[in-house]
Formats: structure tokens, sequence, C-alpha cells
């Protein structure tokens, strides 16, 4: 019985060249990160930007739509909720109110602002309409500018 040896073994330094062949280098990768951070970086501002006058535009439309579910409750009681019934009335009857036909606000229960703060109710009279709706904006706090700038249901 004759063994045969093959006249070459492979040696360590091929096999480290053929893995290097089928990865990246270290160029490429870096390369690779510059161009995706230079495309967040033109692109990121802008979807920021966007999400935050949707949520505006979505605390408009909610004061809306109290607004009608207000006046809705009006038709019916004869009256606007007060004070101290807030905008909860829209979502449970009130202890003295005989003629409610709510709720007047889908799920049952009022919801927050886009930034997670209650909104704001107050029956005035002074003006047209006589109440007022507002949104103190992502501060949460009265006053402010751009997302953080107040939302009503009255101009003033």
């Amino acid at each position: 019985m004759k063994i045969s040896f093959p006249l070459r073994a492979p040696t360590r330094s091929r096999h480290f060249q053929r893995a290097a062949k089928a990865g990246y280098t270290l160029i490429e990768m870096l390369v690779v990160l510059t161009i995706i951070s230079l495309i967040l970086g033109l692109v990121g501002p802008r979807v920021l930007a966007y999400l935050g006058t949707s949520k505006v535009k979505t605390a408009k439309l909610q004061i809306e739509n109290f607004s009608s579910s207000l006046d809705l409750f009006y038709l019916d009681t004869g009256r606007y909720p007060t004070n101290s019934e807030g905008l909860a009335a829209l979502a449970q009857r009130p202890a003295n109110v005989d003629a409610w036909n709510g709720p007047y606000v889908k799920g049952g229960r009022v919801p927050l602002d886009p930034w997670g703060n209650a909104y704001v109710y107050r029956l005035s009279g002074d003006h047209t309409p006589p109440y007022e709706i507002e949104s103190y904006g992502s501060d949460g706090h009265e006053g402010g500018t751009g997302t953080a700038a107040d939302l009503s249901n009255v101009e003033h």
C-alpha cells in the first residue's frame, strides 16, 4: 500500500488571504457609514419638522371636534358644560343633567392632546363661542412659540 502526500500543503497565509477577499475592508465600511450619515443628516431634520407640524395639526383637529361635540351637548341640554364639569361632561353624564344623549366623544373618554397633556376648557360667555378649548403645545405651559405655542378655538 502506497500512501501519497500532496506536494504542497496549503499554508496559513493562503487561508487568510481567501478570508480577507470574501469580506469588506475597513475603508469600504467607512465609506458606507459616511454615505448613510450624510443621508440622515439631510433627511432627518425634515422628518422631525414634519412630525412637529403634524402634532400641531392633530391638536387643531381635536379642538374642532370638541367644538362640534360641545355644540351637540348644548343642543341636547340647553347649556354648555360648566368649568367644573369641563370636557369630561362630553364623555360622562354630569349629575344635574337629564337630557344628556352622550357620550359625545369617541371611545367614551376625552383624549389628551398629541403631547400627552389635558386640554383646558373654560366657559366664559364673553365671546363667540362662549367657551374656550386650549392646548398649551409641546411644552405643556401657557405661552411659547413654534410647536410649543398655545392652540385655541378662539383667536386672541
